[in-house]
């Protein structure tokens, strides 16, 4: 069966994201594209490497262009996303959203990080995402569902990082601090402006410091499914001069006993089934660009016996395993597709021309 596809706000890079993967996945046919001010422009026009969808036009993002279709991704600002939504209630439609407004399970946690009324929860896109304390995983959620929000990248980056560790109780659910180097398109327009407008090269910028960034919740949302009790972080992101990727530091205090191979066996038992999750051997860690243009995480793990705290070091792609791959490994669960269709042979290369 071939399933079609819109795609909302496909004018912004997690839209051409979409876009590309879309484009070389056997399953889907691209129907419909929408923006706001690029309405009657060509895909060409911002997405010029997508060239199997050259000539699309993109269309008014309204009910009636979106609606009749079999999946439906939303790339849309934060609050966008369900007003759009709104528009489909009713729909048989799978819809995805890759942006925050369904993510929270919390109604505080939004109104002190996003602001206005939270919209509510829809099933959390993370297949991986380790659950009641480690004794299941996301992925059964997203078999029976038709509203997928799709996760953060930063916050992809270390829940992956540090959800074995917290579910086998190695390491201490309090006092965990992650700084994360992120690339120019997971950072925001905001923070990437002001970064090319005083260090237009070679520079690296620390943003929305102090536990005000808005992926805080979550991150520790994630990890407290994991670890089976709440969980406190300190996340720091630094904006650097490359366009994709993140590369994840977080550090855990260990519990009293716990060594490096007990670190890595629990990693092992977590991940060594999964198709887009590596566990680098000991004493290698994780580039971000051996990973760039794919659906993958990479962990490279150590234990850093002087201050007694566990070193895990996370990359992705921050537009694929962070967004875009994400949203298509969790689209192929709830359709009832093999996990991996589409997604084991992406590269930037790869544009949906053959």
């Amino acid at each position: 069966m071939v399933y079609s596809v819109a795609v909302a706000g496909a004018s912004g890079n997690v839209g051409g994201e979409l876009l590309r993967l879309i484009a070389v996945h056997p399953d889907l046919e691209l129907k419909t594209v929408t923006a706001s001010s690029m309405v009657g422009e060509r895909v060409a026009a911002l997405h010029p490497s997508v060239t199997k969808y050259a000539d699309v036009v993109f269309k008014e993002n309204n009910a009636e262009n979106l609606s009749g279709h079999d999946v439906v991704f939303l790339a849309l600002p934060h609050s966008k996303s369900a007003e759009v939504a709104a528009w489909l209630d009713g729909q048989n439609s799978l819809i995805l959203d890759c942006g925050a407004d369904f993510r929270l399970d919390s109604a505080s946690d939004w109104e002190k990080f996003y602001g206005g009324t939270h919209a509510g929860t829809w099933t959390y896109g993370m297949p991986e995402l380790l659950v009641d304390g480690g004794s299941a995983k996301q992925r059964d959620a997203l078999k029976t569902t038709k509203r997928i929000a799709v996760p953060g990248c930063n916050v992809t980056a270390i829940t992956i990082g540090l959800a074995p560790a917290l579910s086998a109780h190695l390491v201490e659910p309090a006092d965990i601090v992650s700084i994360l180097t992120v690339g120019t398109s997971g950072a925001g327009r905001g923070a990437t402006e002001k970064l090319q407008a005083e260090e237009p090269t070679g520079s690296a910028y620390a943003y929305q410091v102090g536990g005000i960034h808005r992926h805080t919740p979550e991150i520790e949302q994630n990890l407290a499914k994991a670890a089976g009790e709440s969980v406190q972080v300190s996340f720091t992101p630094v904006l650097a001069s490359l366009e994709r990727g993140i590369l994840a530091v977080n550090t855990a205090v260990l519990k009293p006993g716990v060594d490096l191979l007990q670190i890595v066996t629990a990693y092992q038992a977590a991940y060594g089934t999964e198709a887009f999750i590596e566990v680098l051997p000991s004493g290698e860690f994780p580039k971000t660009s051996s990973i760039i243009g794919e659906n993958k995480a990479t962990i490279g793990l150590a234990v850093d016996e002087h201050a007694n705290r566990l070193i895990s070091v996370c990359a992705i792609d921050n537009l694929v395993k962070g967004t875009g791959g994400a949203a298509i490994q969790s689209m192929n669960i709830a359709l009832g597709l093999p996990e991996t269709t589409g997604l084991t042979s992406i590269s930037l290369g790869q544009n949906g021309d053959n």
